[in-house]
């Protein structure tokens, strides 16, 4: 069954390319492949993928640098871009979220997991554009009410407080992105108000112990993101 969604892959291994380009297609999934950064551009802006994934260790335009490029065309403002990497140095993560990544996938990769993670990102990012229309968005057993500036679990009001609920709905505005603590400082406290990062810390733990251990994942080094 061929699906509506298109995904891009730049990687400069052949056989990365091949393997990746198999599997998405047996999903049903409309797949291009590129083996460079400039042949990535070209085909991105005439193909328009929903999801695009990028080798971050490529010759001459690397990963990180496509991102960017890709970030400073507006009709790409909002597709997913997921880095494949075999680096889990905590810079490479911090400045390939910089570019405007959303999330990685690690080497080696496993079809099955590779799969299922493809998936999952396509329909979280969906479903957060979907949802952010709303004024009650769901999430599982959560439901968040931007009007009453509720949230309750299975049924239950958590009583958040009103900081509270603003970083959880930043972080679940987009699912799976991993925030970075300068961007929650910034846009849940501002950029006039002082704050340490143990302040987020604290309301991290405070929404933890009010929805759930399960919605809300750090990134150990970067920041935290939303999952569900």
């Amino acid at each position: 069954m061929v699906k509506n969604e298109k995904i891009l892959v730049v990687d400069d291994e052949e056989d990365i390319l091949e393997v990746l380009k198999y599997n998405l297609e047996k999903e049903g999934y409309q797949v291009k492949t590129a083996s460079d950064g400039n042949a990535g551009l070209e085909i991105a802006d005439s193909f328009e993928p929903h999801l695009i994934i990028l080798d971050i260790m490529m010759p001459g335009m690397d990963g990180i640098e496509v991102c960017q490029k890709l970030r400073s065309i507006p009709k790409f403002s909002s597709t997913i871009i997921a880095f494949l990497t075999a680096r889990s140095e905590a810079f490479t993560q911090i400045t390939a979220l910089d570019s405007g990544g959303d999330d990685f996938i690690n080497k080696p990769i496993k079809p099955n997991v590779f799969k299922s993670r493809i998936s999952a990102l396509l329909r979280r990012h969906s479903g957060a554009s979907a949802s952010n229309e709303k004024e009650v968005i769901r999430f599982g057993d959560m439901e968040i009410d931007n009007e009453q500036f509720k949230v309750t679990v299975k049924n239950v009001d958590t009583g958040l407080a009103k900081k509270e609920f603003e970083l959880l709905t930043l972080l679940a505005s987009k699912p799976g992105k991993v925030f970075k603590r300068q961007e929650i400082l910034s846009k849940v406290w501002g950029n006039d108000v002082i704050v340490g990062d143990r302040t987020i810390d604290v309301h991290i733990r405070k929404l933890r112990e009010k929805i759930g251990e399960n919605y809300i994942h750090t990134m150990k080094g970067v920041g935290y993101k939303f999952d569900f």
